[in-house]
């Protein structure tokens, strides 16, 4: 009898499957059809949830607080939503040390004013022991209003698109495999958690087709379910994707192919060709986008993601198909 793996959660293949073949199979609707990781709903209203589960949860450039305030502002932000208000619900294991949920609740607070968000409303349990070290476990839910004329999808991609990246990738992902495993790694490993809601209205227009944060699966993951809800190839340039060096050295020495790696403050975007340039100047003038780049555009004459390597060949870039060790979340 099939069993759930923890590569059911690591946002490649397996993780895609379980989402359409169970969830999406026995809730199907026209809303939730869409894949996306916010729901339009009533008319100008975007809705999302999401948990989060992260170890350790402080880590250098935040902490699970300061994390799922970020994501449920970002899903929100990739609807071109003007996210408004937030949910929060805490699953507390016994023992945990009341001054680090006191630490948690201040980032998330602190996060909530920069973003201009309200947390409304919220629910706490707390649960018996399940680890050496007690843990939590955040859920928010977030609404926002999208603004009129705006129409945001995975699946409104179009041939010509110009796809534009915000920065350097995979950082979010390596910063928490170095703090759990203690590889020691040198350099300035930092999460890029952030909110985006900034960013995104630096350029939002009606040229924009698709915004989409890169998290569990990485870049990889989100241009494959880019490509297709919308029924376009895509080619990337390996050249113009932004990676620090000492991200690229962790990589390299685990193995590991940046593009797999989670983010917590990038956006991948899809825009009309003709407006890329002011795009990208507009995103670069934000402090969140200083690296952002033009990485590719969507294509008619092939099916799926391929990178164009710097020697000039072609090579698909699939999702993973199983669990990208070492594990982050």
């Amino acid at each position: 009898m099939a069993k759930i793996e923890l590569s059911h959660g690591s946002g490649g293949n397996k993780a895609r499957n379980i989402i359409k073949d169970i969830f999406v199979s026995k809730f199907s609707n026209p809303i939730l059809n869409i894949p996306d990781d916010s729901a339009k709903v009533e008319g100008d209203l975007a809705f999302t949830t999401d948990s989060f589960v992260v170890d350790p949860i402080f880590f250098p450039g935040g902490d699970i607080g300061k994390l799922s305030v970020c994501g449920t502002v970002n899903d929100l932000s990739m609807k071109g939503a003007k996210p408004l208000y937030l949910s929060v619900a805490f699953i507390i294991e016994e023992g945990f040390e009341i001054d680090d949920l006191e630490k948690i609740a201040s980032s998330m607070a602190k996060e909530m004013k920069n973003a201009g968000v309200l947390i409304v409303t919220g629910d706490t349990k707390v649960i018996d022991r399940k680890n050496i070290v007690p843990q939590m476990y955040i859920t928010t839910s977030g609404i926002g209003k999208i603004p009129k004329g705006i129409d945001i999808s995975s699946k409104n991609a179009e041939i010509g698109d110009s796809i534009i990246l915000s920065g350097t990738i995979a950082d979010h992902g390596i910063a928490i495999m170095n703090a759990r495993n203690d590889f020691g790694f040198k350099g300035d490993l930092k999460s890029d958690c952030a909110c985006l809601n900034g960013i995104v209205g630096k350029f939002i227009s009606k040229d924009v087709r698709v915004l989409r944060d890169p998290t569990r699966g990485g870049l990889a993951a989100s241009l494959n379910e880019i490509a297709e809800a919308s029924g376009v190839g895509i080619v990337i340039e390996e050249e113009k994707i932004p990676v620090l060096p000492q991200i690229k050295a962790a990589c390299d020495l685990l193995g590991l192919d940046p593009m797999h790696v989670a983010n917590e403050g990038k956006l991948v975007a899809f825009v009309k060709h003709s407006y890329a340039d002011k795009a990208l100047k507009a995103v670069k003038s934000h402090k969140l986008g200083k690296n952002a780049a033009i990485i590719g555009k969507a294509v008619k004459e092939l099916s799926g993601v391929f990178i164009r390597t710097k020697v000039g060949s072609l090579r698909p870039l699939g999702m993973l198909e199983r669990e990208q060790l070492p594990r982050i979340c």
